[in-house]
């Protein structure tokens, strides 16, 4: 026996050597003898044991399993061995428990997993002393000496007691200038040509004994003189300054915690300055994009609470131009200031753009008497429920137009203080539908008349060119009220309707633009297709409040070819005071500080971005005369003397249409019975020479109607 071997070894195979022909007799001998019981128990605890050492949780599980097995195999072997007849085919039994301890003599299980080291015997004499090669010394641990300065060889000796982080060696450490604590390291892999991985700010901040947040990596680009690459690795450590950016943060690093990150409220968005203007009253924040293939993403509620501002709409807006956008944060409410209007604001530049009103930055807003651009007069589109302005926005681009020179038309449904008051700055105005409907009528018929009037230079007809002095007429301005309950009235609704979308489809070659006003400009409502095509590209749809934020968007986005940010417009602007949580355990009321959104609008410019801004307001209260002109700009002689011709110049406030006005004159039958005149028999007949043709059928109502004026019913 070897003098090295263990003496539990030799044990245990002694014990093999015993004990294997005991599995190979005693099944055969007596099945019932407690040798067998035995046998079978000691294998039923291997089992056990196996099942326990193969837990999830249970370490060095191999191990434990191989110190088992030899119980579960010697019960293996006496249960086969006593289902065999006698000692099995070519003494099977015996094989198997042979095979069962020659196996224990080489593998050893039990004995090799239990102990780390061999002991020797201990009759094992001691050996004599040889001589052995001196050993190869082995190479030091702690680099050579570079030069480094103090900081570095300290920051060298905390990282290698810890190991060493990611296999990487400190090349240097450079203090951060006024911090006692933040410093940068640069490192390198500890073997060239090896990328530095599994380094975590977690190992770092544990060299250094500070917070993984206070820990940041960085990329190294390759210098002059110095590698780069995935071999370098730039650390910095700033436990001094995260601790004031937490407690006195400035405007860029609040923006890039609580306003850029992730889950906040401008993700991925950087802030380029913030500015105060301290007489108006307002802080600007200006940011962008970090990536400028992004769209900003904005939620302007997280950004108030990022900022520390009031959560209020009617005091913090934004504003987006591609990457970037605009915060602005005023003191008070600037939309609800009064911007009274002015002749001088009014009047149109060279290019037909007057100020209508101010956004609120404070910048002017302009929009147009006529497309300089396009060379044609500028249809209107207003819209707005009761009380949100629209008036007050009629009667400054009324006073605008006039200022320039057109001719202006004004029509409602109903009879008011203002319209009455603006009737007297302007051409004709009239408050029902059949007055509606006759003024379209009549600007129908001025262009055909105006199609043939000669131009005095080479007297030739020519299309309407703004501002051009050859011109024999002038620009004419045809608006209509309510425009929308006006198409669905019962009797002159079809008219109107039909005489509109024609208007805004040949008008402006005539130099007549359309401005209907109302509260919807969707087709159910009076608005076809063509006419709000037309309608929207040739002219700055303006949308006061539609009575909810969600009905303003609406429309606004019924009016724009691409849907932009629409901004919102509440029922009043008020600031909030004091928290909604305390007065509720106080038990008290709201404060009432609401100020009217009247004049307030949403003006859509000619690239389709959607501003807001408070219109120019006109005193109906005090004299107009000081944003009209001094005369009432008419319509030329020899356009009235056409338009009597055709029967469609008088008053139109006459409470009934003339016979055969809208539909033809009733007929007698050889009877003497009068046929009847309802709106079924209604029809676009001669009247001073003026035909109209028949109308086209396009609902059910209409088709109905057609029938029964056939049938006399």
């Amino acid at each position: 026996m070897s003098t090295s071997t263990p003496r539990s070894v030799v044990l245990e195979r002694l014990a093999y050597t015993l004990t294997a022909p005991v599995l190979a007799v005693a099944p055969n001998l007596s099945p019932d003898s407690p040798v067998n019981t035995v046998v079978q128990l000691a294998g039923a605890a291997g089992i056990g044991g196996v099942l326990l050492a193969a837990r999830p949780e249970t370490t060095s599980a191999g191990r434990k399993i191989l110190r088992w097995s030899p119980l579960v195999l010697a019960a293996a072997i006496d249960t086969a061995a006593g289902h065999t007849t006698g000692f099995g085919p070519y003494g099977l039994d015996g094989l198997l428990a042979a095979g069962w301890a020659a196996v224990g003599w080489v593998v050893m299980p039990f004995s090799r997993h239990t102990r780390r080291h061999h002991r020797p015997a201990l009759a094992a004499p001691i050996p004599a002393p040889q001589l052995q090669p001196a050993p190869a010394p082995e190479p030091p641990t702690t680099q050579p000496d570079d030069g480094a300065d103090h900081l570095t060889r300290s920051a060298r000796l905390m990282w290698e007691r810890a190991g060493n982080p990611g296999r990487t060696h400190i090349v240097t450490a450079t203090p951060h200038p006024g911090a006692q604590h933040d410093l940068t390291l640069l490192l390198r892999a500890s073997e060239p040509g090896r990328p530095i991985t599994g380094l975590s700010e977690a190992a770092v901040g544990a060299a250094f004994a500070i917070p993984e947040t206070d820990v940041t990596c960085a990329p190294v680009a390759r210098q002059q003189g110095r590698q780069g690459g995935p071999g370098w690795l730039e650390v910095h450590l700033t436990p001094d300054a995260n601790a004031r950016r937490r407690k006195t943060p400035t405007d860029q690093e609040r923006w890039t915690d609580r306003v850029g990150s992730p889950k906040c409220g401008a993700p991925g968005s950087e802030l380029v300055h913030r500015t105060r203007d301290q007489e108006r009253g307002v802080t600007f924040y200006r940011a962008k994009m970090a990536d400028p293939t992004e769209t900003p993403r904005i939620d302007l509620a997280k950004v108030c609470r990022g900022l520390g501002l009031p959560e209020d709409d009617s005091c913090v807006f934004v504003l987006v131009d591609g990457t970037e956008f605009l915060i602005s944060a005023f003191d008070e409410p600037p939309l609800s200031a009064i911007f009274p209007a002015t002749r001088e604001l009014l009047t149109p530049d060279a290019k037909g753009m007057y100020v209508c009103g101010f956004t609120i930055t404070g910048q002017p807003v302009k929009t147009m008497v006529y497309q300089h651009d396009k060379n044609a007069p500028a249809h209107g589109l207003t819209l707005g429920v009761s009380r949100s302005g629209k008036t007050q926005f009629f009667a400054i681009h009324m006073a605008a137009q006039s200022l320039d020179g057109e001719v202006v038309w004004l029509s409602t449904v109903r009879k008011d203080e203002k319209t009455s008051v603006l009737g007297r700055y302007i051409d004709r105005q009239g408050s029902n539908a059949l007055w509606m409907a006759r003024s379209l009528r009549a600007a129908k018929a001025l262009c055909e008349i105006r199609a043939e009037m000669p131009w005095p230079h080479d007297g030739q007809p020519h299309d309407y060119k703004p501002g051009d002095p050859r011109c024999p007429y002038k620009q004419l301005n045809v608006y209509a009220d309510e425009f929308m309950t006006a198409a669905q009235d019962a009797d002159f609704g079809e008219f109107i309707q039909q005489d509109g979308e024609d208007l805004t489809v040949t008008g402006l070659k005539y130099g007549i633009g359309f401005n209907p006003a109302g509260q919807s400009p969707f087709a159910h409502n009076g608005f076809s297709t063509e006419m709000k095509d037309n309608l929207r590209q040739n002219s700055r749809p303006v949308i006061f409040n539609m009575g909810s934020p969600s009905a303003t968007r609406k429309a606004a986005e019924g009016t724009m070819e691409n849907a932009y940010d629409v901004p919102t417009i509440p029922a009043r602007y008020s600031r909030t005071e004091g928290s909604a949580i305390e007065r509720a355990i106080r038990g008290e009321a709201d404060p009432e500080n609401g100020v009217s959104t009247g004049g307030v609008a949403v003006i859509v410019l000619d690239n389709g971005r959607a501003v807001l801004m408070r219109s120019l307001y006109a005193d109906f209260d005090t004299d107009l005369a000081a944003l009209f002109p001094d005369e009432v700009n008419r319509l030329t002689d020899h356009e009235i003397t056409e338009l009597e011709k055709r029967g469609l110049w008088f008053d139109w406030n006459e409470p009934e249409p003339r016979p055969g006005e809208f539909w033809p004159e009733p007929e007698e039958d050889d009877d003497g019975d009068s046929r009847p005149r309802g709106k079924g028999a209604k029809g676009k007949g001669k009247r001073g020479g003026n035909s109209r043709p028949e109308p086209p059928i396009n609902s059910p109502r209409q088709a109905l109607d057609a029938i029964k004026s056939l049938s006399s019913i």
